[in-house]
């Protein structure tokens, strides 16, 4: 049996290049499925994504998925594609189980948590506070290359890191301190700065609003002494204060201090996102 993509509409390209198109999944000619795939524009032209990748019920443990995900990739890389990006839903065993098996490497995750009605006291000798003028625009400075470096150490090109962490503060700071719906805080302990922490509100579930974590970081030299628990506790007392009952963040995955963290505190993972090189 053959497994073929055929696609039920025309290229699409946005303004910004962004690519996608629609397909059907079909063995020998039967429609056995559906694939929608797509550019991502946060990474590039290069950087192709897998969407909603559909199986029917008769036809699902056969491989048609396995099958029709490795045609994507032809497709891709007829785009000109160097990379392929996926998401799956926590708990989705077998999406999970097919994409390692077919080479993809787990980049990161979403989790959120719900929120105590009553905001957690944060430990003692720490405070919280709003950033500064002065503070915000070093913490801008060093965000932009920092977060960069973060997707360069995982495998993104470096123009492709810093055009996805230029426009990312570019759309979600717009204003600087004066975004609407932007908390920028610090932790000071002993009147000295130790970290800060960056929330806003957003569409956390489908269709569901929350508090967001952007950014939130221990001071370099500060780390091993508790202010990373202390700033996710502000971070749930800003979202209360601000009437978000939901906090989410997203966080890499091989960044297992932080996963535990979160965990600890109640943090549950709901999206995980793959990558794949292609060649």
């Amino acid at each position: 049996m053959t497994t073929t993509l055929r696609p039920t509409g025309p290229l699409q390209r946005t303004a910004d290049g962004t690519l996608s198109r629609s397909y059907e999944v079909r063995v020998n000619s039967r429609p056995v499925g559906t694939i929608d795939l797509g550019t991502d524009p946060g990474f590039g032209p290069t950087a192709g994504m897998l969407h909603a990748l559909w199986i029917d019920g008769p036809d699902r443990r056969r491989g048609r998925a396995t099958v029709a995900a490795l045609a994507a990739e032809e497709v891709l890389r007829g785009w000109g594609c160097t990379q392929v990006l996926a998401s799956v839903p926590a708990g989705s065993g077998p999406a999970l189980r097919m994409l390692e098996s077919l080479g993809y490497t787990e980049r990161s995750r979403n989790m959120d948590k719900e929120l105590p009605p009553e905001p957690p006291a944060l430990p003692g000798g720490v405070q919280g506070r709003s950033m500064n003028e002065t503070e915000f625009q070093e913490w801008l400075a060093a965000s932009c290359d920092g977060y960069a470096r973060s997707w360069i150490d995982r495998g993104v090109p470096p123009e492709q890191a810093r055009a996805k962490s230029e426009a990312s503060h570019r759309a979600d700071l717009p204003d600087g301190l004066a975004t609407p719906g932007v908390s920028m805080n610090v932790l000071v302990h002993e009147g000295r700065v130790v970290g800060h922490v960056w929330l806003a509100g957003r569409e956390v579930r489908p269709g569901e609003r929350g508090a967001y974590v952007y950014d939130v970081a221990v001071a370099d030299g500060r780390r091993g002494k508790g202010y990373g628990r202390a700033l996710m506790l502000l971070a749930e007392r800003i979202a209360l204060e601000s009437g978000h009952t939901l906090l989410g963040l997203h966080v890499f995955a091989d960044n297992t201090p932080a996963v535990r963290l979160y965990e600890s505190l109640g943090f549950a993972t709901t999206h995980h996102h793959f990558y794949k090189r292609l060649v």
